[in-house]
């Protein structure tokens, strides 16, 4: 028989005794904050703010998923990725989704819908991530930002599966999105 996890006593909640910029630009900050822990210990801790959310459509259209075939120069890796970038100041979530879509991929989607939502790192970075899923995409033209990926195409669920287990699919956006489809979306 499994042991039962039980909450003993008040709740975990660290105090925040302050914060301080260490650096900003207008895609990133980087924080100190003072921090103290249940029980007493003090530290400062490293916190990346970021200055907007950022936004991933998955779009999957007849059991193939549209991904991007990019090279990363922060880990030096390849791997799939769907569409994803940051929103625009005014604009909409959904609206930012589709318009990085298109900007990514030259593939127009349809109706946007939310998928889902998280803190990919919320243990040093603010980021919050929203998803969106479209059904269908119709071909708009080349991609506005053709330094995004090296290939664009349409890769199966199966094939899409396959490579989260091979480690094609290092990026978390798109492995947490990808998996949300398996459960959510069956």
């Amino acid at each position: 028989m499994r042991e039962r996890t039980l909450f003993y006593g008040s709740a975990v909640k660290w105090t925040v005794h302050g914060e301080r910029s260490l650096y900003e630009s207008p895609w990133v900050a980087l924080h100190l904050a003072d921090v103290e822990v249940p029980g007493g210990e003090r530290f400062d801790h490293h916190v990346i703010r970021s200055t907007r959310p950022a936004v991933g459509l998955v779009v999957e259209v007849d059991g193939s998923f549209l991904l991007l075939w990019r090279h990363r120069f922060i880990t030096d890796a390849w791997g799939w990725e769907i569409p994803c970038g940051g929103v625009e100041r005014g604009e909409s979530l959904a609206d930012a989704a589709r318009r990085e879509t298109i900007e990514e991929t030259g593939w127009v989607p349809g109706a946007v819908t939310p998928l889902l939502g998280f803190d990919a790192m919320n243990g040093i970075c603010d980021q919050r991530i929203e998803v969106f899923h479209a059904s269908s995409a119709t071909k708009g033209g080349p991609p506005t930002d053709s330094a995004e990926s090296s290939r664009i195409d349409w890769v199966s669920r199966e094939q899409a599966y396959a490579a989260l287990r091979q480690g094609d699919i290092r990026d978390g956006t798109t492995a947490t999105a990808l998996l949300a489809c398996h459960v959510l979306r069956p």
